[in-house]
């Protein structure tokens, strides 16, 4: 059975960072999981900073959607984050919140079935501003039920706010 972690936080509260600093203190050799798709050129930039902020110790895989389909057994693996990967099922079920939060369930529950550590990212979309348009309010609603389904199955949960990690589970 795998041990999940979850951290959660808005943009840029450095959860990126917890994460890997965390993952390097279970594992001398850890493994990062990109679930980014190259959307445009700003965002290949995003994805270059980040794997120029790892390590060479650091093995690199993305997957945009069955991360349970990786070779992870026995691994201490950081994914970032849920929100890109929601994104993926989100854009190829046509915004159906249903069918996307139950894929995304359904590779949490096969991830919890492996023998490894799992630090899984995501962002608290619903502390930020209101969605203006109706798709992005679909979506926001998409990213709390997969956080709180994250939550409900990790052994720890840390909100980070600030560059501050806050544990919320388990209770201290």
């Amino acid at each position: 059975m795998a041990t999940l972690y979850f951290i959660t936080g808005g943009a840029r509260s450095g959860k990126s960072a917890y994460a890997s600093n965390w993952a390097l203190k279970l594992s001398d050799k850890p493994v990062y999981v990109a679930t980014a798709r190259r959307w445009d050129v700003d965002f290949e930039k995003r994805i270059q900073r980040h794997q120029k902020d790892r390590g060479e110790n650091w093995t690199s895989l993305e997957e945009e959607k069955f991360v349970s389909q990786l070779d992870l057994k026995k691994r201490v693996i950081v994914v970032d984050c849920v929100t890109l990967w929601l994104t993926n099922f989100f854009v190829d079920f046509k915004n159906d919140v249903e069918k996307s939060l139950q894929a995304f369930q359904e590779e949490i529950n096969k991830l919890g079935q492996m023998d490894a550590i799992f630090l899984i990212i995501s962002n608290e979309l619903g502390m930020g501003m209101h969605a203006e348009t109706a798709v992005g309010r679909k979506f926001a609603d998409l990213q709390g039920w997969a956080n709180q389904y994250v939550a409900q199955k990790a052994e720890k949960v840390i909100l980070m706010v600030s560059g501050i990690p806050v544990q919320i589970k388990p209770k201290e």
